[in-house]
């Protein structure tokens, strides 16, 4: 018999985060042979642009993980969209992934109405169309081989 509990509880989480991660181990050639390693962890990743007044023009988050940058957050504000900032700070990320963190690959999920276009004239591929998520979105995943 079990008992189900729909609390959140921070240390149950990590204790099945943990779990997990030892089982996908044992399974995956890849992931046991980066254990112990650097690539192992997710090591984050931002880029940050400020205006003339120091004020935050744009930024990216994300984080590298194997060979692989994984772009979570690309924004660039209204006043200084269309002047390629988001270009910018994107092959800033990227150069840094492949150059300094042996990143061989990219990927970035985004919504139809913000940036599929953008980041399809940068060299991204579609691998994932999601429709309805949220409703009445489409959300993409495009990924980019870099180098």
């Amino acid at each position: 018999m079990f008992r189900l509990e729909t609390e959140v509880d921070r240390t149950r989480r990590d204790l099945l985060r943990s779990r997990l991660l030892d089982a996908d181990t044992a399974a995956s050639p890849v992931l046991r042979a980066l254990r112990g390693t650097p690539a192992e962890r997710e090591t984050p990743l931002h880029v940050w642009a400020s205006d003339a007044a120091g004020e935050l023009a744009g930024g990216l988050v994300g984080h590298t993980w194997t060979t692989w940058l994984h772009v979570t957050h690309l924004w660039v504000d209204a006043r200084h969209r269309g002047v390629g900032l988001g270009t910018r700070l994107l092959a800033e990320a990227e150069g840094i992934a492949a150059r300094d963190r042996g990143c061989t690959r990219v990927r970035v999920e985004t919504w139809d109405f913000q940036a599929p276009g953008f980041y399809r004239r940068l060299g991204y591929d579609v691998v994932c169309v999601i429709e309805d998520y949220p409703p009445g979105v489409t959300e993409y995943t495009l990924t980019k081989e870099l180098g």
